[in-house]
């Protein structure tokens, strides 16, 4: 079993939201790692940093990341920092990755300055922001097949350019043959 499709991108882009939409679109489950990091943990994730530290929700992260490629056959939306892990980059090789990219001031807009995103709580937000994308942004490119800008998109119209270009590259059975599914 494997992931249909696997969303990712840094916070704010829309991973969990339009991973929703793309499976209700295909007809598969969706599911997010960071909900399951929470399940396993019993605690959100500020408060896995808060506790335990980023190392300790990082290498829980890279567990979680490993169960659901084996387990789930839908579209899957994993954290904003998994692919840090050389572990779960290797492991998204030869998976279908929709790379979901904002660009810093609209991600910083979507995400404001909320206590769920502890990676960004601080004195500066957006140059907390800035600092990850550029950090980030060629590890996303690097592990993705599909690279969907969604600064100046809705939701469901970035569902839309994400089953287009999987019908392109043949991905999710070529968009469950270009939606005549």
């Amino acid at each position: 079993m494997s992931p249909r499709a696997i969303v990712v991108g840094p916070p704010g882009s829309g991973k969990s939201t339009v991973g929703r939409l793309l499976a209700t679109r295909l007809g598969v489950a969706f599911r997010d790692t960071d909900d399951d990091i929470v399940d396993r943990a019993g605690k959100s994730i500020s408060d896995i940093f808060t506790d335990d530290g980023e190392p300790a929700f990082r290498a829980l992260e890279e567990e979680t990341v490993a169960v659901a490629l084996v387990e789930h056959a839908g579209v899957l939306a994993v954290g904003g920092g998994a692919v840090l892990s050389e572990l779960t980059r290797g492991r998204l090789a030869g998976h279908t990755v929709v790379f979901l990219n904002v660009g810093m001031a609209e991600g910083v807009r979507r995400t404001g300055v909320s206590s769920a995103r502890p990676l960004l709580a601080g004195v500066n937000p957006r140059a907390t922001y800035k600092a990850l994308l550029d950090a980030r942004l060629p590890i996303y490119r690097e592990v993705a097949t599909i690279e969907i800008g969604t600064d100046d998109l809705l939701p469901a119209d970035v569902v839309t350019a994400v089953e287009a270009r999987l019908g392109e590259t043949g991905g999710v059975e070529a968009a469950q043959h270009n939606r005549g599914a």
